[in-house]
């Protein structure tokens, strides 16, 4: 179905985004794979053709356009790319509703230039090894000493763990207060304390860097609170919808590209005589995928112009991320069917996009807490 989301800026744009990773990743990333982590000089050359700072104003170094597409324009492109390995996504769309709209005037001048250029790489510490989707369970305390914060704890499975300069941490700061009890304080670089764990080693997405982090009797400043004290529950909530909307764009893009390849396969690999796209069976499964592609598309395309009018609510973004990442997977399965014995092997894409896919209905909140909230959202 024909996109009319976007306008002749964002297809000059796409084009930029395009090269610079046919350029500067995709001949790269296989190594990058077997290395577990994407080089820092990727990420400034990232900032230097635009890929970073959307929403960061141009005073601070950022592109100045508050304008959703030109996340979803990355985002599609580093999936067509295969680029798994790059933690841009999390920047751009989860970290910069934090820097940008909780963030003091001070801390803007002191972070934003860095992380537009991508010279300050972020990530958020939610995720405790003993605690997953429920993050009132979270333990990771901020004890207030003077003008710091005393912070112990530790978290697991953060994206850009190792590569982070900043990392905003979500810790217990009142443990009588319940769910307003809870602080996002920013850890940077080298705080005495703060350590990382190994990177560890996952199913997909090789590439990106995910660690594990401690935090021992680390002193934050106070001027380091991201947002107001006791709001971090509240502050979350806010900005999860666009993180989610922002898993659903990677699903789809994700789904799109395997399926093409595997519409091109079906057209030249042949059995019995004749191409293997021409039996019933393959054009059926290929027709249900590209049906539920195209629906999924629309469907996000249409919460991204929500999120760009501040409408998008918390439970059509849940449907959004729950739906397509089932779908991508669900999607990417029938692909490696088609391909028989190759999609087994690793040098076929649709065999590293199956693995890289499989996180896609856990990350960002699973399948199964999205329907809890699309469920609650109807007044059951």
């Amino acid at each position: 179905m024909k996109r009319e989301l976007f306008d002749a800026d964002h297809d000059l744009f796409r084009e930029t985004v395009a090269e610079f990773l046919k350029r500067e990743v995709v001949p790269f990333h296989d190594q990058w794979e077997k290395d577990g982590i994407v080089p820092r000089s990727v990420w400034v050359r990232a900032g230097e053709v635009g890929l970073l700072g959307h929403g960061v104003p141009e005073e601070y170094g950022g592109t100045g356009l508050d304008d959703f597409r030109y996340n979803q324009i990355v985002n599609e492109e580093i999936c067509r790319a295969h680029a798994s390995g790059l933690g841009i996504t999390l920047q751009n769309d989860v970290m910069a509703p934090y820097m940008v709209g909780l963030t003091t005037e001070e801390q803007k001048r002191r972070w934003l230039p860095g992380f537009a250029s991508g010279e300050l790489i972020t990530a958020i510490a939610m995720t405790e090894p003993g605690t997953g989707s429920d993050l009132q369970g979270i333990t990771t305390s901020a004890v207030r000493d003077g003008d710091d914060f005393v912070l112990n704890g530790g978290k697991t499975f953060i994206t850009n763990g190792i590569n982070a300069d900043l990392v905003i941490v979500v810790a217990q700061t009142d443990p009588e207060a319940g769910a307003q009890g809870f602080s996002l304080i920013a850890v940077e670089r080298d705080m005495p304390g703060f350590t990382r764990g190994r990177n560890l080693d996952k199913i997909g997405m090789k590439a990106q860097d995910t660690a594990e982090l401690s935090f021992d009797d680390v002193r934050v400043p106070v001027s380091n609170l991201i947002g107001t004290e006791g709001q971090g529950f509240i502050h979350l909530m806010e900005n999860l919808p666009q993180e989610r909307l922002s898993i659903a764009t990677c699903a789809v893009a994700s789904a799109d590209f395997v399926l093409r390849h595997t519409i091109e396969y079906c057209r030249d690999r042949t059995a019995f005589g004749r191409p293997i796209g021409r039996f019933q069976n393959s054009r059926f499964v290929l027709a249900e995928s590209a049906t539920e592609v195209d629906l999924a598309r629309t469907y996000v395309d249409r919460g991204v112009e929500l999120l760009n009018r501040g409408e998008l609510t918390v439970e059509d973004a849940a449907k959004a991320k729950w739906w397509t990442t089932e779908m991508c997977n669900r999607v990417i399965d029938r692909c490696l069917q088609l391909h028989g014995g190759y999609g087994y092997m690793m040098e076929y894409p649709v065999a590293r996009a199956w693995q890289d896919a499989r996180v896609q209905t856990i990350y960002g909140g699973t399948t199964e807490i999205m329907k809890e909230i699309v469920g609650r959202g109807l007044g059951l």
